[in-house]
């Protein structure tokens, strides 16, 4: 894996994080319609949900199923070369996305990693308990230690 400093030449991302509320997943094309389906039905939660304060994403009118598919591959090119790793959340009782979890390198010094998550409206009683059970695994799995969880209590 080609890293560019942002993991430890050699380092081995994890690949799964279960809980009994939801599990993580790389995040690929193969999720493509259940992604579309779960943003575009909750892109005024998720622009209101801490770590999207810039306003970007999800775009107000939202992208077509083809223009999603191409951001989908572009962060499973990220995982593969090291550069980020984006994952999807599924329900584990029927595998259907509820959420993604997205970790990249900081735009500042004061940060080895930047963690946003959002999850679907209609499951936003999950939106603390991932963003803190992330929190959680990256201190145990994961090389960083100053994580940027963009607005959201430590």
């Amino acid at each position: 894996m080609i890293a560019d400093g942002f993991v430890p030449v050699g380092f081995d991302p994890p690949t799964s994080f279960v809980t009994d509320l939801f599990h993580l997943a790389p995040l690929g094309p193969q999720h493509n319609s259940a992604d579309h389906a779960a943003w575009m039905s909750s892109i005024e939660h998720i622009r209101s949900t801490p770590g999207y304060p810039d306003g970007n994403w999800p775009p107000r009118n939202g992208m077509t199923l083809e223009e999603n598919l191409t951001d989908l591959r572009r962060h499973a090119d990220d995982f593969t070369r090291g550069a980020g790793f984006t994952f999807t959340v599924l329900d584990p009782r029927d595998n259907d996305v509820i959420g993604c979890v997205y970790l990249y390198p900081s735009d500042s010094d004061e940060w080895d990693v930047t963690v946003q998550s959002w999850v679907r409206a209609d499951r936003s009683d999950l939106d603390a308990p991932l963003a803190d059970a992330v929190a959680r695994w990256l201190a145990t799995d994961w090389p960083w230690r100053r994580v940027d969880r963009c607005g959201r209590p430590m």
